[in-house]
C-alpha cells in the first residue's frame, strides 16, 4: 500500500489550498496566546494593607495604625495586620503623639477585621482584590492557577481520544467554543468559588483545541511545510497571541473589562468551520475514504492541478487500519510504545513545568508587570525559530538533549550570579525559558511524528496531559524561592538534564513520512533506536524513503 504523501503528491507541498490551511489553523490559536497567561494580571496581588475606617483620628495617628515591616530588605506598610483601633482611638484621642510618646512597638495588632485597602497604581481590580484572596485566604491565589491547569489537564487526555475517535475538525471548534464561552461567563462570577468552577471549564479548552489544531495541520501538510507549520508557524501563532496579552491588560485594568477584551475575539472564529477542512489521513484510517477523497478534490481545484481518476486506490473500510479503533490502553499495549510514552510524558513534564513556571514568575523580572510579560513573550519568537531550523537540518534526539541541556545549565547558573548583577540573573532565567520553549516546539512535531495516525492525537493529548501536571504544580513552584531563592532554578535544571538523559532511549523520526499503522511504528522503532533491540530480518528492512 503506497504511504499518504505518494498518493497526494500531485497536489504539491503549497497552494492555495495548503496556504488556507497553514494560516487559518495558525490564527485559530491566537486566544491560546493570550489566554493562557491572563492569570498573570486576573490573579495579580496589588500592594494592600488593613482598611482604615472614619474614625477620628490625628494626622499622625492615621500614618502609624498600620505597622512598618522590612520585606525583602524593604520597609513597607504591614498586609496584614494593624494596631488595635480601639486603643489607637483612645490615644489619639488623649493627645498622645506615637513615636514620642507611645512606643509603637508596645502596641496590640489585631488582623484586618474590617477588609482591606489595594492600590490602583496598576490596577483597578484583580480578582485578589475583588474577593480578598490575601493574608489568610493568600493560598488561593497560586491555588487559582492551579485549578485552571486541572482543567487543561482533564481536557488534554479527553480531548486527544475525542478527536482520534470523533475526528480533528470538531474537536478544535467544539474546544474553542468551550474556552470562549466559559472567558465570558466568568465575568459575572458572585464569588472565588463559583470563578474557580467557571476557570476550570475554561481550562478545559485551553490547550486541546492548540493540541486538535496542531495534529490537524500536522496531517494535511507534508514535508518542509508540515515542518515550518508545527515548529514555527502555529508556536508564532501562539507567541503572538501571548504578546498581544500586555495590550489587552494595559488598556483593561479592570479584571471584568479584561475577561471580556479575551473572550470577544473568539466570536471571529465561527466562520473558520466551513474554510478548514478534516483530516483527510484520520478519515482514511477511519474507513470513510470518498470524504476523504471529496477534500482531495476540492484541494486539487484550489491548487489548479489535476486529480488522478482514482486516488486512493486499495483503501476500503475493511482494511486492518480502518479497524484499529485506538484509545489510551494502546499507549501501553507493548513494551516498545510503553517505553516511549512514558519518556515521552518524562521530557514533557518537564517542559511544562519550567515553561509555566518561569512564565508565570514574569512579575519578579520587572517592576512593570506589562513590560515583564511582553519580555517574556517576545522571547518566545526567536524560540519558535531556533525550533524550526532544527527541525529543518538535525535529528530529532540530537535536538532535544541539546535544547533541554542549554535550558538546564542556564537555570543551574543563576545562583552563581553575584546579588548586584540582577541583569544578568534575568538573562540566564530568559535563555532558560528560551531553551524551554524551543524543546516545546521540538515535542509537539517529534511526538506526531513518532505515532501513527490511529494514535497520533491520543498520544500528543496524553503527552500533553501529564505536562499539566507540571503546570498544575509550576504556580506553587517559585513559592519555594520564598525561603531558598535558587531552589526552584535548581530543580528545573536537575529535571532537564536527567530528561535529556532519557531521550537517549527514544526513537528517531528525522526524514521520514508519518506512520499509518501502528506495525509501521514499531517497524521504524527497531530501526531507529539503538537501545531497542532489533528483530533480524533475513532481508533489511526499508520502510519510508527520506521525504523531507
Amino acid at each position: 500500500m503506497r504511504d499518504y504523501e505518494d498518493i497526494t503528491a500531485f497536489l504539491g507541498q503549497w497552494g492555495q489550498f495548503q496556504s488556507n490551511v497553514f494560516f487559518l489553523l495558525c490564527a485559530s490559536v491566537f486566544p491560546n496566546g493570550f489566554g493562557a497567561f491572563s492569570l498573570v494580571f486576573l490573579t495579580d496581588v496589588p500592594s494592600h494593607h488593613c482598611l482604615i475606617p472614619e474614625v477620628n483620628l490625628t494626622e499622625d495617628w492615621h500614618k502609624a495604625v498600620i505597622p512598618i515591616e522590612v520585606v525583602n530588605g524593604k520597609r513597607e506598610l504591614s498586609r496584614c495586620s494593624r494596631y488595635k483601633l480601639d486603643v489607637v482611638r483612645n490615644l489619639s484621642a488623649q493627645g498622645y503623639i506615637p513615636g514620642r510618646d507611645v512606643n509603637l512597638t508596645d502596641l496590640e495588632q489585631e488582623g484586618c477585621v474590617d477588609g482591606w485597602s489595594y492600590s490602583k497604581d496598576i490596577y483597578q481590580s484583580t480578582v485578589v482584590s475583588e474577593f480578598d484572596l490575601v493574608c489568610s485566604e493568600q493560598w488561593k491565589q497560586p491555588f487559582t492557577s492551579m485549578v485552571y491547569f486541572l482543567g487543561v489537564f482533564l481536557g488534554s487526555f479527553l480531548s486527544g481520544q475525542l478527536s482520534d475517535r470523533f475526528g480533528r475538525k470538531p474537536v478544535l471548534f467544539a474546544t474553542m467554543a468551550i474556552q470562549t464561552v466559559f472567558t465570558f461567563v466568568e465575568i459575572f462570577s458572585p464569588s472565588w468559588t463559583v470563578f474557580s468552577i467557571l476557570l476550570f471549564f475554561s481550562g478545559l479548552g485551553q490547550i486541546s483545541n492548540y493540541v486538535s489544531g496542531f495534529v490537524l495541520g500536522t496531517e494535511i501538510l507534508t514535508g518542509n511545510v508540515r515542518v515550518l507549520f508545527s515548529s514555527m508557524g502555529v508556536c508564532l501563532g501562539f507567541a503572538f497571541g501571548y504578546m498581544m496579552l500586555p495590550l489587552f491588560a494595559y488598556f483593561l485594568r479592570d479584571w471584568k473589562s479584561l475577561l471580556l477584551g479575551l473572550s470577544l475575539p473568539g466570536l471571529l472564529y465561527l466562520p473558520l468551520w466551513w474554510l478548514i477542512p478534516e483530516s483527510p489521513r484520520w478519515l482514511l484510517s477511519r474507513g470513510r475514504v470518498d470524504e476523504a477523497d471529496a477534500i482531495v478534490r476540492d484541494a486539487a481545484k484550489k491548487n489548479k492541478v489535476e486529480a488522478p481518476e482514482v486516488i486512493f486506490e486499495g483503501y476500503n473500510a475493511d482494511q486492518t487500519q480502518a479497524k484499529e479503533h485506538c484509545n489510551f490502553f494502546s499507549l501501553l499495549r507493548t513494551s516498545n510504545i510503553r517505553n516511549t510514552t512514558v519518556i515521552l510524558s518524562l521530557v514533557w513534564f518537564t517542559l511544562s513545568t519550567g515553561y509555566f513556571g518561569l512564565s508565570l514568575n514574569t512579575s519578579r523580572l520587572h517592576a512593570d508587570p506589562y513590560l515583564s510579560c511582553f519580555i517574556s513573550a517576545a522571547v518566545e519568537v526567536p524560540a519558535y525559530i531556533s525550533s524550526w531550523l532544527a527541525l529543518r537540518s538535525l535529528p530529532r534526539r540530537v535536538s532535544v538533549i541539546c535544547i533541554l541541556l542549554l535550558g538546564g545549565v542556564s537555570l543551574c547558573l543563576i545562583q552563581a550570579v553575584p546579588q548586584g548583577l540582577s541583569g544578568l540573573s534575568v538573562a540566564l532565567e530568559m535563555l532558560g525559558k528560551c531553551g524551554i520553549t524551543t524543546g516545546t516546539a521540538l515535542m509537539f512535531a517529534y511526538t506526531a511524528e513518532i505515532y501513527p495516525t490511529v494514535l497520533r492525537n491520543t498520544a500528543t493529548g496524553t503527552c500533553t496531559t501529564v505536562s499539566r501536571v507540571g503546570s498544575c504544580i509550576a504556580p506553587f513552584l517559585f513559592q519555594f524561592g520564598i525561603n531558598f531563592r535558587y531552589l526552584p532554578y535548581i530543580i528545573l535544571g536537575t529535571l532537564s538534564g536527567v530528561s535529556a538523559f532519557a531521550t537517549l532511549f527514544l526513537p528517531e523520526s528525522f526524514g521520514q513520512p508519518l506512520p499509518q499503522t501502528i506495525e509501521q511504528m514499531h517497524k521504524r522503532e527497531s530501526m531507529t533506536c539503538p537501545f531497542i533491540t532489533r528483530k533480524k530480518h533475513s532481508k533489511p528492512v526499508v520502510l519510508f524513503e527520506n521525504k523531507l
